[in-house]
């Protein structure tokens, strides 16, 4: 240990330009240092301890960054919070994060003024001025730039939708390390994508580092000393100018990003230099297999494809590896291990679809304050998200379904039983199944399909009034796109909704049911 980890880097080199937010400005390492320890000195003064919840609430860029690099060098769990939400959806998690400390930025004033109720006035803060929350540089000025005593290792902790509809925390032990030997750790996960430490490297940030994946990435590639570069919303043409414009080495995408940059003009493709892309990474979501051989015709082979879990494990497909096995996910990470198994826990052969199961050596997680959820995804040492997939004879996996209900639309996971739940509530809905349907654009978009109380008249009107009733209860990119009404939901004898029965017809003719 000894090389890596941004609090190191920053010391060393306290003029590397660590970070660009979108509107261009730079930050410098050392600037970033002395912030993230200036916030670390006013949280503690405030009364965080090592394993107290830290919430943010703030748009891609430093402000974010901040939170995290102070959260991870005095022992706390930071939790990014989507910013989709609405003020209830908020209010949950930072009541079940048990944050000790809020910070929102006036972007997001609205749906945090909702949520503000779950802290105490004095823990909220805004990166402006925001009524009802105090200013973060009040809780800064006068702190001093230097490292706080006592440094050791926190970690994010992020939350994951969870099918009964409230999401949880996926919480990991504190490892107690010091905070730079255990960003080094964190290191493993882009070597073994062949990412190399050092300058001049910059990671594009292109899609909202409330993710997993997102922050895990970003932050790893930091650690590592590269540049870390923001986008605020992602445009295909503005992506292909900021990796000219930055000498943008790695980043982190979903199939959703390349169907759009596929869509721009020829000319308009052609008139970037890209010569710099050496580990563009994508996951989340399936990627249909023309998609992704355009996409290596025309960056070459710098596209490397992961499946994992916010849980821990994973799999990875270098480009010969996808070019081998076409349509495959990857295989096992050298610290994972996977297990297809069938519906009584029994290991399936190769070629035969089961439930994925993995398990990461050295890593053990929980879903906070639910031990049923915990232990019911397990088999023996190893978890599931769900999924549904097969291992080809060399070991590398194919994914065929999502657990039947889950919906990937542009990259993000939703799950239907959250939305089911708040329109069943509506006085004119008798029953209700909500699930993904084929989307060019977004992979699959969401479809409701209503069961009409007695003496509700189906049609364009009772739709429109239920997603208004979702207005303020349900973040508008879980709202079904389109709802379709039937007479009787098909239900067997014991009241098990036949999903698939609903679905089947929407996905007539598709090779794959994801």
């Amino acid at each position: 240990m000894g090389t890596l980890g941004f609090w190191r880097l920053a010391q060393a080199d306290p003029g590397w330009i660590a970070a660009v937010d979108p509107d261009g400005t730079e930050h410098r390492a050392g600037d970033l240092l002395a912030r993230a320890n200036r916030l670390t000195h006013g949280l503690r003064a405030l009364g965080l301890r090592a394993g107290d919840g830290l919430c943010g609430l703030v748009p891609n860029g430093s402000d974010g960054l901040v939170l995290y690099l102070a959260a991870l060098q005095a022992g706390w769990y930071y939790t990014p919070i989507n910013w989709h939400l609405t003020g209830p959806e908020i209010a949950y998690i930072l009541a079940d994060s048990e944050a000790k400390a809020f910070v929102t930025h006036p972007r997001y004033a609205a749906e945090a003024t909702r949520a503000a109720e779950a802290v105490a006035p004095e823990r909220r803060f805004a990166v402006a001025d925001l009524p009802g929350f105090r200013p973060l540089d009040e809780l800064t000025e006068g702190q001093p730039d230097t490292m706080p005593a006592d440094r050791t290792a926190g970690a994010t902790m992020h939350y994951t939708s969870g099918t009964t509809g409230r999401p949880k925390g996926v919480r990991r032990p504190l490892t107690g390390l010091d905070p730079d030997d255990g960003a080094e750790l964190m290191t493993f996960l882009l070597a073994l994508f062949g990412v190399t430490p050092g300058r001049p490297n910059a990671h594009l940030v292109t899609s909202p580092s409330y993710h997993t994946a997102v922050s895990q990435f970003g932050g790893t590639a930091l650690h590592m000393g590269h540049t870390l570069v923001y986008m605020d919303r992602w445009d295909a043409e503005e992506m292909l100018r900021l990796c000219e414009r930055h000498r943008v080495t790695s980043s982190h995408l979903v199939p959703t990003h390349f169907k759009r940059l596929l869509a721009l003009p020829e000319e308009v493709r052609g008139k970037y230099d890209l010569s710099s892309l050496k580990w563009m990474i994508h996951a989340a979501a399936p990627c249909p297999v023309p998609v992704k051989q355009d996409m290596l015709r025309w960056w070459g082979d710098v596209v490397y494809e992961y499946y994992a879990a916010t849980e821990g494990g994973g799999t990875l497909a270098t480009p010969g590896d996808w070019k081998a096995h076409p349509g495959t996910v990857g295989n096992a990470w050298p610290i994972t291990e996977l297990l297809i198994a069938d519906d009584s826990g029994e290991p399936v052969p190769a070629g035969t679809p089961g439930t994925i199961y993995m398990k990461m050596m050295g890593a053990s997680f929980e879903y906070k304050g639910d031990p049923a959820k915990t232990e019911a995804n397990r088999l023996k040492d190893f978890f599931t998200v769900g999924d549904i997939g097969y291992l080809d004879e060399d070991g590398f996996l194919f994914l065929c379904d999502r657990k039947a209900d889950m919906i990937i639309s542009g990259g993000a996971n939703i799950y239907p039983a959250e939305i089911e739940n708040e329109i069943m509530v509506h006085p004119k809905v008798a029953d209700v199944a909500v699930f993904g349907i084929p989307d060019e654009e977004w992979g699959e978009q969401i479809k409701a399909v209503v069961e009409p109380a007695p003496g509700a008249a189906p049609g364009p009107e009772l739709a429109a009034e239920i997603l208004a009733s979702l207005e303020g209860r349900l973040a508008r990119m879980k709202w079904p796109r389109t709802v379709d009404f039937i007479d009787e939901m098909p239900r067997e004898p014991n009241g098990k909704l036949l999903k698939r029965k609903l679905r089947a017809p929407y996905w007539e003719g598709r090779d794959r049911a994801i």
